[in-house]
């Protein structure tokens, strides 16, 4: 009998796939990547055509002395790795390493590890793809080129151990630049004006909100609040139009690794990471009662949202029976991204639609069960007719000025049957009172006024950086949850209640990756190269063309960096404060944590104590010095020395001006003084101190 022998990544996906395949087949697992770059050199030859050296990974020696028997056994070898350009790349690694040159060696990928798309991959088995074996080796010599290049400048310029990417230093940097506008932010003062109108033979007031006169107003003072009052009062108001209409919110489509990501952050609070690993695991295969071991969900890493004619028919079969035929989507509902990666893929979705969240209940855990029911009610959604409102606008005239009321309710629920985004508004408007008709007058019952002032841009959350990562095209689906990950790792970012700040730490790095290598954090450019991946990918370049012209210029680059961060490097800065163990003046050391006071006679002594930095103003609070300090995880802020005695903090630098209108302290915001109390909303010029 003929031996076939297939070799998949995870070894978790060897039990499942055995069971679909017959006696004649073993199936083994290669544990991932066999062959890498060395660790201990570039492993990038620049003088000979910039050839890569690869070597077999520590520890995977006995694990390919195995498989090579297993081939030798073989008549046919099957390389299972995974769909993407990572697996196409894993499997010619595995060829090489295994010396299958001449034997009857086939690549076959499955999008979902099921027993129908097992089979069917046999059926279609192919050679390699060596375009995206080109495209993932470019990205890796990249990468690697940036690393090893880069990181021991910043050895040299802080501390050893850290580390920049090609793709994790533009990530910095777009933490790093909203930072800077979220601490230059000034906030502006506006108004608004709700009002309460009685209607003739009704009980219920109508709620409607100040619009202005033909266009609508921007109310900047009290003052102006006060004047439109004034104007108001002893106006006729007058039912001047009213507008009905429908308004249609369009099924949601299936979910990509990037909306996947996003959406498990907002509604289940999954950092990505913690997504990725749950997902694979889903996709992998769980053991099902009376089933065994299936993969349940497709494949997780795509940016596609096109879905196989089965599973499209499938899930409309599926809602005509459960929901009824109403509720079924008419026509296509999936689209293909404009990225090329993994266009070849499908969407994330349920292997089978009518395995429901309730049926596997009891086969997954918690975390599992809230990530599949997720996907499945996003997939089945994404099949679904649109959801439609009966929408009604009121205009109200009242002397020279305008309100405008509103309302809208479900004329019929369609998606939202089932599936309701985390983020989406879930209370409609009330109902129109019915006595409303053009020409009724109203009798105004209150006026609101009320004081607001416009916020800084958001921190970023893992989910919205992702966004952002997707839409500037930096990176790909398998890249966005290992480069959050490794800033968060190496402390230039701390996360804190799911928003990112960056550490003092990672405004260091920023800094020296912005003053000597800027194309490297430069978003066009790093989206420029994602293109031109796509370009070897589809063999349109050729890969070491793209490695020809970045190496040079880094390399450059990088020269004429040693020779001026030489001269700034980092000094250890003698204090004032005396070590306790040996008299000796403390100097400032930086550590994983930032800036700490050591004592310069180490090794003999080793005391060491937390550095705090004053910055020459007094605590509004007891009048000791404010000093700059660092949450648990990284983030600075400025608090009194005598904390925990004295609870004084701020996220912003505090001037040592007191607030002139309120008496509140006022802290630096770019060239700006701002009163700390946004209530207040006082600021001033901090070179001039001319009032605003």
């Amino acid at each position: 009998m003929a031996r076939y022998l297939v070799i998949v990544e995870s070894p978790a996906k060897v039990k499942t796939i055995k069971k679909f395949l017959g006696s004649n087949y073993v199936v083994a697992a290669s544990n991932g990547h066999v062959r890498d770059l060395p660790k201990s050199q570039l492993g990038i030859d620049p003088e000979n055509d910039y050839e890569p050296k690869y070597i077999t990974i520590r520890g995977k020696g006995e694990l390919l002395a195995s498989l090579r028997k297993e081939v030798k056994r073989a008549d046919k070898i099957y390389l299972a790795t995974d769909p993407d350009r990572e697996g196409e790349a894993i499997s010619w690694h595995l060829s090489q390493a295994l010396k299958l040159e001449g034997k009857k060696v086939y690549r076959i990928s499955f999008n979902e590890i099921t027993k129908s798309a097992v089979k069917a991959s046999l059926k279609n088995a192919r050679e390699i793809d060596m375009d995206l074996v080109d495209a993932q080796q470019t990205r890796r010599i990249l990468d690697r080129i940036v690393g090893y290049k880069i990181s021991p400048l910043l050895w040299a310029k802080v501390k050893r151990g850290l580390s920049a990417g090609r793709v994790q230093s533009v990530a910095l940097r777009i933490i790093a630049d909203r930072e800077e506008e979220i601490n230059a932010f000034i906030p502006e003062e506006y108004w608004s004006l709700d009002a309460d109108f009685k209607v003739p033979g009704e009980k219920k007031l109508l709620p409607a909100k100040f619009y202005g006169k033909e266009k609508k107003m921007n109310i900047s003072s009290k003052e102006e609040m006060d004047h439109i009052l004034k104007d108001l009062d002893g106006a006729s108001y007058v039912v001047a139009d009213i507008k009905k209409g429908e308004r249609v919110k369009k099924a949601p489509a299936a979910f990509t690794t990037s909306t996947l990501q996003q959406e498990a952050s907002k509604a289940l609070n999954f950092a990505t990471s913690k997504t990725m690993r749950i997902a694979q695991q889903l996709y992998e295969g769980i053991d099902i009662k009376g089933n065994g071991t299936i993969g349940v969900i497709t494949y997780l890493r795509t940016d596609s949202t096109r879905v196989s004619e089965e599973a499209e028919g499938s899930a409309r079969e599926f809602i005509g029976e459960q929901y009824g035929k109403q509720y079924v989507a008419e026509g296509g509902t999936g689209k293909k991204s404009s990225g090329k990666i993994q266009d070849a893929h499908e969407a994330i979705r349920p292997t089978d639609v009518r395995r429901t969240p309730a049926v596997l209940k009891d086969s997954l855990s918690r975390d599992q069960f809230r990530l599949y029911q997720l996907i499945w009610k996003r997939f089945v959604a994404s099949r679904m007719q649109p959801v439609r409102y009966e929408a009604t606008s009121v205009k109200i005239e009242a002397g020279e000025y305008q309100f405008t009321a509103a309302a809208s309710k479900i004329a019929f629920e369609g998606f939202h049957i089932i599936y309701t985004e985390a983020e989406e508004e879930k209370k409609e408007g009330g109902v129109l009172l019915r006595g409303l008709e053009e020409g009724v007058k109203l009798a105004p019952e209150s006026f609101d006024a009320k004081q607001h002032f416009t916020q800084p841009p958001a921190h970023y959350t893992e989910a919205a950086l992702v966004k952002t990562l997707e839409e500037l095209g930096i990176g790909r689906p398998s890249t966005y949850a290992p480069t959050i990950s490794t800033i968060i790792a190496r402390r230039y970012v701390a996360k804190e209640n799911k928003n990112l700040y960056l550490t003092e730490l990672g405004e260091v790095v920023n800094n020296i990756m912005k003053q000597s290598f800027p194309s490297i954090v430069d978003v066009n450019f790093t989206a420029n190269m994602e293109s031109l991946l796509d370009g070897v990918a589809d063999g349109q370049v050729k890969w070491k063309t793209i490695i020809e012209n970045f190496y040079p210029d880094l390399e450059e680059a990088v020269k004429k960096a040693e020779e001026e961060l030489e001269n700034v490097t980092i000094e250890d800065e003698v204090t004032d404060e005396i070590c306790e163990e040996c008299g000796r003046n403390m100097v400032i050391k930086y550590g994983p944590h930032g800036k700490f006071l050591a004592c310069p006679g180490f090794p003999e002594c080793r005391n060491t104590k937390p550095y705090l930095e004053k910055i020459g103003v007094r605590c509004p609070l007891c009048g000791k010095e404010v000093v700059v300090r660092k949450t648990k995880k990284g983030r600075r802020y400025f608090g009194c020395e005598d904390n925990p005695g004295c609870e004084f903090m701020s996220w912003q630098k505090p001037s040592g001006e007191k607030c002139p209108k309120c008496g509140n302290y006022m802290v630096e915001k770019g060239n700006r003084l701002v009163c700390s109390d946004h209530q207040c909303g006082y600021t001033e010029n901090k070179r001039k101190s001319e009032n605003i």
